[in-house]
């Protein structure tokens, strides 16, 4: 098989990753679990001919240069495959697929994020309703956060084309690499990828601020420069989304905060209180009916009194207002898993297993778990 024919046989089988490694068969990953492609496994040579295939002259030599490559890759099909479990995955014209290229002992590498052709609503992930109100902040900072494979992309693009079929706004993406390719329904929307259309987030960034946006989107706020202009920009009048790896909301304050110089601290919660508008901490866990995966998400809402906590240093005592704060459309993850569970969408293990309260989660003397209350 050639790159194209094994992701066209992971999108048959409703994977959301392809791997390609020396020493083993190509595997790929069907709801969270890891299953091996029928066939030899593959030699260094099998490897390095399959990816050096999709890559440019200039992308292989970028490969041996520093040893690891991002980037996105189109392919064509004829037709979707038959009997595809996830047909959002296939369409007739192209599939797109999120690559991460390295050396590693045994040879060339890959990993291959595929990326549904179809955007999902909101509704599908399923978020909240207080997730879909902040799509329609005109201004301020939106963070969505979780760890490598957590659904962040499928989020923010879902928020994305929201605002793209309510509104007429101008919006600018800045990624590494483009992953959804969004059609600008309502809205005028340009999307540049990193070392593609600009040296760096920061660049990128830099740059938007001069290109009448109302909103940003940032893939992913990685250093301290990136995070001091998306800040900026949120406190110049902008709508700014954008992506952390931390697994709260609590954790995310302190995050964001902790990447400035300790001088900085006290001025940095100043302006972060004044531009936040929320937090969505989320993970993916298996359905139920293992039918794919189902987004679980903890919501922090910026009132009054989320604010209050961020400039006075009390980052600690969030989550203890996200636990009250259903009324302001907050939630956390433990109520979160709650709903998803009365809902039949996941199973009393799988709570268990990501609950923050496992005694909350506990099968009780009739053999059912104790739920916390929900919204």
């Amino acid at each position: 098989m050639n790159i194209d024919e094994l992701l066209r046989y992971a999108a048959k089988y409703g994977a959301s990753d392809l791997h390609i490694t020396v020493g083993t068969p190509p595997i790929i990953r069907v709801n969270g679990k890891l299953k091996k492609i029928p066939g030899p496994a593959l030699t260094s040579e099998d490897s390095q001919s399959l990816l050096y295939s999709i890559l440019t002259d200039d992308q292989r030599s970028a490969v041996e240069q520093r040893r690891e490559l991002d980037l996105s890759y189109t392919w064509g099909t004829a037709a979707a495959p038959a009997g595809s479990v996830v047909l959002e995955y296939v369409t007739p014209e192209r599939v797109r697929a999120r690559v991460n290229v390295f050396m590693d002992l045994s040879g060339v590498g890959g990993a291959f994020r595929i990326i549904p052709a179809r955007i999902r609503s909101l509704e599908e992930l399923p978020a909240p309703e207080s997730v879909l109100e902040l799509t329609r902040c005109t201004s301020g900072l939106v963070l969505v956060t979780g760890p490598t494979g957590c659904g962040k992309s499928t989020t923010l693009a879902s928020m994305i084309d929201r605002i793209d079929a309510e509104q007429s706004a101008r919006i600018i993406t800045i990624e590494d690499p483009i992953e959804y390719i969004f059609q600008g329904k309502n809205c005028l929307i340009s999307q540049r990828e990193i070392g593609t259309h600009s040296r760096s987030f920061a660049d990128a960034l830099r740059a938007c601020l001069r290109e009448d946006p109302n909103v940003i989107l940032v893939g992913e706020m990685r250093d301290l420069e990136t995070i001091q202009l998306a800040l900026t920009a949120a406190e110049t009048g902008h709508f700014v989304l954008s992506t952390l790896h931390t697994n709260s909301v609590a954790q995310t304050v302190d995050r964001v905060i902790d990447v400035f110089p300790p001088d900085q601290h006290d001025y940095v919660r100043q302006i972060f209180a004044n531009v936040i508008r929320g937090i969505v901490s989320q993970t993916l866990l298996p359905r139920k009916d293992q039918r794919g995966r189902v987004s679980a998400m903890e919501v922090l809402i910026a009132t009054p009194a989320v604010k209050n906590l961020i400039r006075e240093s009390k980052s600690h005592q969030v989550a203890s207002l996200v636990q009250i704060g259903s009324q302001h459309g907050m939630q956390t993850m433990d109520q979160c898993l709650a709903m998803l569970l009365r809902k039949g969408l996941i199973s009393a293990e799988t709570a268990h297993a990501i609950a923050t309260d496992k005694k909350l989660f506990a099968p009780s003397e009739e053999g059912q778990p104790v739920l916390p209350n929900t919204r």
